[in-house]
């Protein structure tokens, strides 16, 4: 294929967030982001990567997103890159929920554009996001291969005794209910990122992926595929998060309804945007709970061993998923950064051969790295995540098959 570069974009209700790579060597180009869309006060960033200049600040009135690429693309052309440059190969679209139907990333087109408009329910705030961003780029570039890559994607592997849960079969089928997961692209890259890291093929390497941010999730992966993952229908369930609950007794809901006088959209603020670390100690920042502990704060304590606690539990979980595990992987903003989570994590499993390093575990770097001993029985590992980089990647090999 003569054009090499990918635009990938990742559109919300109002911002736009965007890289464009060169997938000779997959090096950027260039990056930014649009946000505060449908205001007065829109404002672009935007850092032309290639020529190593400095980052240009935009703002102003942006109307609707098709504004946002235009503005998007006059910066890019401003470096030679622009959106009707011949060496633009396709742009690949970050979208949330695929359900059970895509199951690898897609070329779009008018049916897939109405499925995942039909998969609205199970992804109310992020799916006609992707969709707003799909249609303005696809009415700005009509004739360029467009690529949907799935955050559920890589979790369709899971088999149905994973990914079912237990209520009635005919209601969870009519209404389309069982666990996705997300993170997909993320744990996909993760997980063969540490199977590089290891020196083995990714068919041959068992990981638990721990992709911790302000949203995180976990999963197993055997031999490149993924078997179990923790978020659901939704991404509430599974670990504690920076604003949402994770696990919890379902009945809670009820009680909250009967007992509390609460509304069904009072009761999902508070489990999405109000819960978690936030809803623990009033802080998700987890360097400024760590500073908290520091000072004695108990409250900052509990939030901090909670989050831990669940973590341990999927961690063990995942293992006797998995029954061999050669890795278990950290990744995204606090599992890369975060040494004391890393750290309280693995502790008292030893047993279950993992070991962190203390003086490997303080080590900052945007490099994978182990931080376990060598002697440890399963590596411990932290490998930076590029969502960006496996979005691209699957854009450009599906459109070199076409």
């Amino acid at each position: 294929m003569s054009s090499s570069r990918v635009l990938v974009l990742n559109s919300g209700s109002s911002s736009v967030k965007y890289q464009l790579l060169d997938m000779r060597d997959s090096s950027r180009l260039a990056m930014g982001l649009v946000e505060r869309i449908g205001e007065e006060s829109s404002r672009l960033k935007h850092t032309p990567l290639a020529s190593g200049g400095a980052s240009r600040e935009w703002t102003g009135p942006m109307a609707d997103h098709e504004a946002a690429l235009k503005a998007v693309s006059a910066e890019l052309a401003k470096d030679g890159l622009g959106l009707d440059s011949p060496e633009l190969a396709a742009i690949g679209h970050r979208v949330v929920h695929g359900g059970r139907h895509f199951t690898e990333p897609t070329v779009i087109d008018d049916a897939v554009l109405a499925e995942i408009e039909r998969l609205i329910p199970v992804a109310p705030l992020h799916n006609p996001a992707n969709l707003t961003g799909i249609r303005t780029a696809r009415h700005l570039r009509p004739d360029l291969p467009q690529v949907a890559v799935f955050d559920t994607a890589f979790h369709t592997t899971m088999p149905e005794s994973a990914a079912r849960y237990a209520i009635d079969v005919e209601t969870a089928d009519r209404h389309r209910i069982r666990r996705y997961g997300f993170h997909g692209t993320s744990h996909a890259y993760v997980s063969r990122a540490t199977a590089k890291l290891l020196g083995k093929a990714p068919e041959d390497v068992n990981v638990i992926v721990l992709h911790l941010g302000n949203g995180a999730s976990a999963s197993a992966v055997r031999g490149g595929k993924c078997v179990d993952t923790s978020m659901g229908l939704t991404p509430l369930e599974g670990l504690v998060m920076g604003t949402r609950s994770g696990d919890m007794d379902p009945a809670v809901i009820f009680h909250l309804m009967r007992v509390g006088g609460m509304s069904t959209d009072e009761i999902d603020t508070l489990l999405n945007k109000k819960s978690g670390l936030i809803g623990l100690c009033g802080d998700n920042d987890m360097r400024e709970i760590r500073r908290r502990i520091d000072e004695g704060d108990q409250r900052a304590a509990l939030a901090f061993d909670i989050y831990i606690h669940r973590l341990k539990k999927y961690i063990g979980a995942y293992y006797a998923v998995l029954g061999k595990v050669d890795a278990i992987a950290f990744t995204a903003g606090v599992g890369e950064n975060a040494a004391p989570v890393r750290e309280a994590a693995v502790a008292g499993l030893e047993e279950l051969g993992m070991v962190v390093d203390g003086a490997l575990n303080a080590v900052r770097s945007d490099e994978p790295r182990l931080i376990s001993p060598g002697h440890a029985r399963v590596a411990v590992a932290v490998v930076p995540t590029d969502e960006e980089l496996e979005i691209a990647t699957q854009t450009y090999a599906l459109v070199g098959r076409i």
